[in-house]
């Protein structure tokens, strides 16, 4: 798995994670989150070394996703393709858009191509195949829509280009 290079970033890949943790394995937000942070953020376990994370960033986007959910997921249904609705995709990439769009909703002081990229970064460090490709065409129609004009003018053909078979 590769590792992000500063404290947001491993908070975004540790936030993954603990969502990830939660929707398999159904343990709540405050045992998730103390779990992480008394003993996973900036820590060894099993010869991986945790990147320190920064907890506030961490609980920010756990606590954030959970009680936005019901907000979160309808707006990421309607960014993917017809046959692939949200209850079909992976549970790492389900964690992974969710908190993707929980900033991009919530942190305004976070530029959203800098959302964008460091979520498909995030997808990086757990799939080596189309996924990441499938969370940037994702992210960014999301974005385009949540931050409008905050992006650059989208390439005839790019869309399509960036998500055509990439969800599986």
């Amino acid at each position: 798995m590769s590792k992000p290079a500063n404290k947001r970033g491993a908070a975004r890949l540790s936030a993954v994670q603990a969502l990830y943790q939660m929707d398999i394995g159904g343990a709540g937000l405050m045992d998730t989150v103390a779990e992480y942070e008394n003993f996973r953020l900036g820590r060894e376990i099993d010869g991986e070394t945790y990147l320190e994370a920064d907890p506030s960033w961490f609980r920010g986007i756990v606590a954030g996703v959970v009680r936005d959910q019901k907000t979160i997921d309808p707006i990421i249904h309607e960014a993917l393709t017809d046959d692939w609705p949200l209850s079909r995709i992976d549970s790492t990439l389900r964690a992974t858009l969710r908190a993707a769009v929980f900033e991009l909703a919530n942190r305004k002081d976070v530029a959203a191509r800098v959302v964008v990229s460091e979520y498909v970064e995030v997808a990086k460090a757990f799939f080596e195949g189309d996924e990441p490709k499938m969370v940037n065409g994702v992210l960014d129609r999301i974005a385009r829509q949540m931050r409008e004009g905050e992006l650059p003018p989208q390439k005839q053909g790019a869309e399509s280009a960036d998500t055509d078979g990439a969800q599986g």
